[in-house]
This record gives structure tokens, sequence and C-alpha cells, in this order.
């Protein structure tokens, strides 16, 4: 398959690292050697760490699976760096896991536009790495502007956003969590909506679709 795709969220927290890990459990479990990959991480390695669990992969280190670290939850992410992150050094280290396995996750950092440097942003990384796009949104209120405006984002930037994943997360959601993917489907037409359902996007990303 070898197919790689980037997972970005609408914000910090709204579980972008739990839909990865259940990603490549649930191709694992279908068959499909999917490795995640956390290129940028702030604030310790948590995150890659458990990216790291999930590939089940031996002859995967953790310092592949996170090439840059911080130990500080911090934006611009390289305002603590001795030198430039190098994005074409990120692009070979993703290639490279992505030939070594059958479809690669890489997970970003925070939001779509959280700055990396000065110059640069998590879209610039994207842009750099140009697989297809995954939007992680938090399913409460507000998700609706949030989604749609990361989407068009990531469209403006020329990259194709292969669909969005409502994240049902324990106690934050609310009424309209039971309305907010028939609306983004109405307004994401041609983008596939998956209502906190792993399985379905595991299906489709392994289709293409």
């Amino acid at each position: 398959m070898n197919r790689a795709i980037f997972i970005t969220g609408t914000d910090t927290d709204i579980g972008k690292t739990h839909v990865t890990v259940e990603l490549i459990k649930a191709l694992r479990q279908a068959g499909h050697d999917a490795i995640g990959m956390k290129p940028i991480e702030c604030g310790g390695d948590d995150d890659s760490t458990a990216l790291h669990a999930a590939n089940q992969r031996s002859d995967v280190s953790l310092r592949e699976v996170n090439p840059v670290s911080f130990p500080h939850p911090l934006a611009p992410a390289a305002m603590e760096a001795n030198e430039p992150i190098s994005f074409s050094k990120l692009k070979s280290a993703a290639d490279a896991l992505c030939h070594r396995s059958d479809l690669l996750a890489v997970e970003g950092a925070g939001g779509w536009l959280v700055p990396i440097d000065g110059d640069r942003s998590m879209e610039d990384l994207a842009i750099a790495l140009s697989f297809p796009v995954v939007v992680v949104s938090a399913n409460k209120l507000g998700v609706l502007n949030h989604t749609l405006l990361t989407v068009r984002a990531i469209q403006t930037a020329g990259l194709t956003c292969a669909g969005v994943y409502l994240n049902t997360i324990p106690d934050q959601n609310d009424l309209s969590s039971e309305t907010n993917a028939e609306v983004l489907r109405a307004q994401l037409k041609g983008i596939p909506v998956f209502d906190n359902d792993i399985a379905a996007l595991a299906e489709a990303i392994t289709q293409g679709n």
C-alpha cells in the first residue's frame, strides 16, 4: 500500500494522538503494517511514546518516530532549538518510514497554523511532506467553525483533505454532538466525515478514499 497521511487538529488537546493510535491499531488488526510518526513534539514524549507502542515494530526506534523533541509545551517550538529545524530531514525521515510500512500516519503538533519558528507553521511542514490530510475535531459546540476554517486552509495550501474525524471526548460532548456530523457532511461535500468511527476511517484510508 505504501500510503501516508498527515493528521492535524482544530486545536491542541482534541485527541489527535488518541485517534492516531486507535487508527494504527485498527489498521494493524486488519492486516496492514501501519506505523505512526510525530515529527515534532513539545512538552515531553508522551505522544510519540504512545505511537511507538502502537507501532509494534521493534525495528523502528522512538527517535525515528519523533526526530525533534522539546521539553516544554511552547509555540513556536523552535524557540528552544539550537539550530533551525530541517524540513528536508523530516521529509526524508517520513519517506523512509513510509517505505518500511504499508501506511504511515504522521501526527502534527497543535493545530494547522501553530508556529514552528518565526517564519514557518505546521502548515508549512504539511506542505513539505505533501501527504493527504485528515482533520481531527472535538465533537462539541464550536466544532463547525473550527473545522470549516481548517479544511479551507488545507485546501488553500494546495493539499487534499482526505477526511474529517469527529472525536467525541468524554464529558465534553453536548447537544450539538448529535448534529455536528450531519451539518459538516452538508457543508463539506466530497470530503468524508467520520463520526467517532475509527473502523470506517481505517477502511477509507486503505481504499484510498
